[in-house]
């Protein structure tokens, strides 16, 4: 009778653990990208809330320049 040996689940156990070690680096690198991606997102609406107060005071000018030459009356 062949003797017992534990190469086989070794070999088994490494492999899970190996695979256990490339889903890890995976989630690693999936939360850094998602947090570039969080902070792009954040940096976008920063711009957007910018362009509105400028386009708020571009509106304002424009009202002003038209009734100064009498285009709109109040």
């Amino acid at each position: 009778m062949p003797e017992p040996s534990l190469e086989l689940p070794i070999q088994m156990v490494q492999k899970m653990m190996d695979t256990q070690r490339e889903i890890r680096e995976d989630v690693r690198e999936t939360k850094t990208r998602l947090g570039r991606l969080e902070s792009d997102v954040a940096g976008l609406h920063t711009f957007l809330a910018e362009q509105s107060v400028h386009f708020s005071r571009f509106s304002d000018r424009l009202e002003r320049v038209a009734r100064r030459l009498e285009l709109r009356s109040d």
